[in-house]
Formats: structure tokens, sequence, C-alpha cells
């Protein structure tokens, strides 16, 4: 593993890079960081080069005084991808993350090959109405109440300003509280895109199909020579929540099996 750092829109963006070939961007979710992806890592990393990314305030990037948006956040991983080198890359987004690269596929589709995106709604509403409620109550009251759990043990080991952790819980939940929906976006994506579900996810299987419709699926029987095979993908993870899909031993199954269509 390679440790870096690269200084664009303001922020020292921190990045590891890990084995060698293709490149794929991974992004964590929300109050997260590289360690929340980093279990699968190793296996994804087996045949290409991975570049696992700490977004803004998230890791060890550090916080500036910009909000979290996501398209400023989208901004970022495209500015990376230049300051990389890379004409393209595939893109793997968790939750947050999934958002943040659906955003980019929307802003800079030129520079990625391959969509992945895990337990992403294309629109807020896709929610539960329980997980859009739990989102609203994410502030900085949160910030003291949260610290007994892993996820802020493992932010504060490695954050610039530790400190900084109700802040980022204000402007987190500032961010899920701002409404999107990329509904007219999604069907004019020129790159392949993966979705990639747990079966109680966060999201409503209803959204799931509506999801995968928009990007061409499930429009017509696929035809015994798979003359109608859309380009995209839908994928579901068994027994698996919101909570534990990039701990699913499938996902990086269903992520090679995708990938590997442009090596076949």
């Amino acid at each position: 593993m390679k440790a870096h750092y690269a200084k664009l829109n303001g922020l020292e963006l921190y990045y590891e890079i890990y084995g060698e070939g293709e490149p794929l961007i991974l992004l964590h979710g929300g109050l997260g960081s590289t360690a929340m992806v980093a279990p699968i890592v190793p296996e994804l990393s087996k045949d290409r080069q991975v570049i696992a990314v700490d977004l803004q305030a998230h890791g060890r990037t550090a916080d500036t005084d910009r909000p979290l948006r996501l398209e400023y956040l989208a901004d970022d991983i495209s500015k990376l991808i230049i300051h990389l080198g890379f004409e393209k890359v595939d893109l793997m987004g968790y939750s947050l993350g999934g958002l943040v690269s659906l955003c980019t596929a929307t802003l800079y589709p030129e520079q990625l090959r391959n969509l992945i995106l895990v337990s992403v709604p294309c629109r807020r509403t896709g929610w539960y109405p329980e997980v859009l409620e739990g989102m609203s109550q994410v502030n900085a009251q949160a910030a003291e109440g949260m610290k007994p759990s892993p996820i802020y043990k493992t932010y504060a080991e490695v954050a610039p300003k530790p400190e900084d952790w109700p802040n980022l819980l204000e402007k987190t939940g500032d961010m899920l509280r701002q409404d999107y929906d990329f509904t007219q976006h999604v069907s004019t994506l020129t790159m392949p895109v993966l979705l990639i579900y747990g079966d109680v996810d966060s999201i409503p299987v209803s959204h799931m199909a509506e999801f995968y419709s928009l990007l061409g699926g499930s429009q017509k029987d696929a035809g015994w020579d798979h003359a109608y095979m859309p380009r995209s993908q839908l994928a579901i993870l068994p027994g698996t929540s919101h909570y534990n899909s990039f701990m699913s031993p499938h996902l990086v199954d269903f992520v090679h099996k995708f990938l590997a269509k442009d090596r076949s």
C-alpha cells in the first residue's frame, strides 16, 4: 500500500493505492474512511489498481470551510482522476460514496469506464421514510452520544483534528437533508453500471427495480441468444442489510464478474 495526499480544490485529499492494472477508485460511506472498505481491497486489487479515498472531512482528509455537497465531492474525484493522470477509471462507491460516484458519473461521464453503486438510490425519496427520519437527526448534538461507536473510534485514530467530530456530523447531516434526484440523468449515462443491494437494504426493492429499469434493465426478455441483454446489471446480496453489504462474501465476486467483461 502507498499512501498519498493530492492538493486539489483547497483540500489535501488522502488516498491509498493498492495493486497494479486498470484503475478502480473506491469510495467509503458517510462518516467512514478507507478503513470502511479495507476488507474488500485485497481481493479487488489482485488484478487491478485500487485507489481508496478519504472524502472531505472524513478519515485523514482534513475539513475546510467548504460545505459538504455531492457536487463538490464529485468534483474532488474528477480532479483526483486528472491528478493521477488517468483518462478513464472504474468508480465504485458505497452509500454516501455511491451517491458521490453517481453524481460524478452525471457530471463527468467522460472520465468513467464503469460505475459500481452499492446500496444507493437514484433520488433522495428512494430511501425508506424511517431512514430519512434518521438522517434528519444527524447533527452536532449527536456527536457525544456516538463516541462509544466503532465509527467514532476509527475516526479519532486517524483524523487530523479529532475535535472536528461534531462539525463532521453537522455538515454531513446538512448534506443528507439536501434534496437530490438523478432520475432524469440515469437513462443518459454512457457507461455500464452495476447496482448492488442487500435484500433487506435501506432502500425498497421497488426502488432498486426502478433504478435498474432506468438503466435499460428488465425492458424485455433477453432472448435465448442474449441479444437483448442490457449493458448494466443488478445484483442482490442475500441475507444482507445496508449496514453490512460491504462485508458480504458475494460482493467482490459480483464486482469481478462485472468488470471482467472488459477483458472478455
